[in-house]
């Protein structure tokens, strides 16, 4: 596996682990959709949309 592989791994269990986390704690997770949104989805699966704005990939 090449390393930008293992660091994509990484992130994705991250962000499972979030969820995990919202789930036991009854709370929250905040991140950026690929089109730029910004969301918060609840421990149900709720998902809020924050704010619009460009993606990340424009910076």
């Amino acid at each position: 596996m090449s390393s930008n592989e293992d660091i994509k791994k990484i992130i994705k269990l991250t962000g499972e682990r979030a969820r995990l986390d919202a789930k036991i704690h009854a709370t929250y997770v905040v991140y950026s959709t690929p089109n730029g949104e910004i969301v918060k989805e609840y421990a149900d699966g709720v998902k809020e949309t924050i704010s619009h704005g460009p993606s990340l990939d424009d910076a």
